[in-house]
């Protein structure tokens, strides 16, 4: 069952990069940076996610990145998703899950919880992205 909200970000593209095909499908590493909160902290983040567009339109991405809270505590995250084009240029929009590792107390719950995402990302590279807990 979804559940409640636990946070949203804003942020952009830092970097692109297409990577050898496998025969798969092209691939694409993306790198971004995010300002938000999540279960009421400020964080800012930055991750990377390798996109594979699959036939019929699908793109199907995973990648791993860092929170880090003004007190300067980390969280560390790993996820994948699935999605598609938005059909203007490099635009997206994925759903999928994330797990996270911390030693932070504010963020400890993370520890425990799957969390579920929506993340759009325009054709300039701006991004946004919204989570939930998924109990």
């Amino acid at each position: 069952m979804l559940g409640e909200k636990i946070g949203e970000s804003t942020g952009t593209v830092t970097g692109q990069r297409v990577l050898p095909s496998d025969g798969g499908g092209v691939k694409i590493e993306v790198s971004f940076r995010a300002k938000g909160t999540i279960l009421g902290v400020e964080v800012q983040e930055i991750g990377t996610y390798l996109s594979t567009m699959r036939q019929g339109g699908a793109v199907y991405g995973e990648g791993q990145g860092v929170l880090m809270t003004k007190d300067g505590e980390s969280c560390l995250w790993t996820g994948s998703g699935l999605g598609k084009s938005t059909g203007r240029a490099m635009g997206a929009s994925y759903r999928g899950i994330l797990y996270f590792q911390t030693s932070s107390a504010k963020l400890a719950r993370l520890n425990t919880t799957c969390v579920v995402f929506e993340y759009e990302v325009d054709e300039n590279g701006n991004s946004r992205s919204q989570l939930w807990e998924w109990r």
